[in-house]
């Protein structure tokens, strides 16, 4: 009778642990009003005027006149800034597993490096995850704003999985991309990202550290092995980083601020870390606006997106669980610069 009872256990402890393993790809659909922090694309500027702010925090933006003028198409307009949502990214524990698109698992018909997660003899702690990048120009595609030159004009798209990527899992073979990786592989250079973690805590990251990801660690090498895990949540802004660095890199992401910025995109393989902020969509949309860093007016200043680098204890606390909230997803802001047409000059 034990031994029936014994044979009943383990096939019931057989049944619920394949079952959760069958079920371990979790996601959501992002809400496009409940789940989006759009107060993130603010300061909007015209002209150097300030339209509102909202709080939000901001990077330089060209001086001189308000005027602007662009030889390709011919045009005469006023300099316009704001933060676009463009991008989507999934940093994910099982391979192929589409946290963005509700969670769904492609099955290509071939395996790829999976989640893991080790601790060293010193106590300390790494990880490996994959991370998807999706285009996504929110504003575009739900026609919010109708004929806008200055917005990115393509729909949702699926654009890179790191699964097909043979660099993502080598930090060896991925030196291709990153060979000035060698002139900071010491201490005094690590040590240095502690002054980028104060910096991007306190506003935005600082470019002259371009090999530091701030708070969340070394921007190399550019793979998904994170060296020094401390939690779910700070594992994946690093990756967060990483990728959007890898694809500057690659010639994949362009830059749009700056004077460079206002008549189209350009190439940027250093990537600008200052041009970016990021929210939490997936396992909690991080709507919820939290006080700014010190020195900010705290109890006026609410903001739900941050800086690339800032430190995950002021914002990351409670949205990293078992199950279900242990993959992420992030909705990317890049500043924008532009001109904004409002004369054609030379048209017919």
């Amino acid at each position: 009778m034990k031994s029936a009872c014994k044979a009943l256990v383990a096939i019931g402890i057989a049944i619920i642990c394949a079952t959760a393993q069958a079920a371990t790809c979790k996601g959501k659909f992002a809400n496009p009003i409940t789940d989006i922090c759009w107060s993130c694309m603010f300061p909007i500027k015209i002209g150097g005027a300030t339209l509102a702010s909202m709080g939000q925090e901001d990077t330089p933006n060209p001086g001189g006149s308000p005027v602007c003028y662009c030889g390709n198409p011919p045009k005469l307009g006023m300099k316009v800034s704001f933060w676009e949502p463009v991008r989507r990214v999934d940093v994910v524990r099982e391979p192929f597993c589409m946290v963005s698109l509700g969670g769904v698992k492609m099955d290509p018909g071939f395996d790829a490096p999976g989640h893991g997660r080790s601790q060293r003899d010193d106590q300390t702690k790494s990880s490996f995850y994959q991370v998807h990048w999706y285009v996504d120009p929110i504003i575009y595609y739900l026609q919010a704003v109708l004929d806008n030159g200055c917005l990115e004009n393509q729909g949702f798209d699926v654009a890179y999985l790191t699964e097909l990527d043979p660099l993502w899992k080598d930090d060896e073979l991925t030196r291709i991309l990153n060979p000035d990786v060698y002139l900071f592989a010491n201490l005094p250079a690590r040590a240095a990202c502690a002054a980028d973690c104060v910096t991007a805590t306190a506003g935005f990251p600082n470019n002259l550290f371009y090999w530091c990801a701030g708070c969340q660690g070394s921007m190399y090498p550019l793979t998904g092995n994170v060296s020094a895990h401390v939690g779910g949540v700070q594992a994946s802004s690093l990756l967060t980083a990483r990728i959007i660095a890898k694809l500057h890199r690659q010639g994949v992401m362009w830059a749009a601020s700056g004077e460079a910025g206002l008549c189209g995109y350009y190439p940027q393989p250093v990537m600008d870390k200052t041009n970016y902020k990021y929210h939490m969509l997936y396992p909690i949309p991080q709507t919820n606006k939290t006080p700014g860093p010190p020195g900010t007016g705290r109890t006026l200043v609410q903001r739900c997106c941050q800086p690339l680098g800032r430190s995950t204890t002021l914002w990351g606390a409670g949205r990293e669980f078992p199950f279900e909230g242990e993959d992420f997803a992030y909705q990317i802001f890049r500043k924008r610069n532009c001109c904004q047409g409002a004369v054609g000059v030379g048209n017919n």
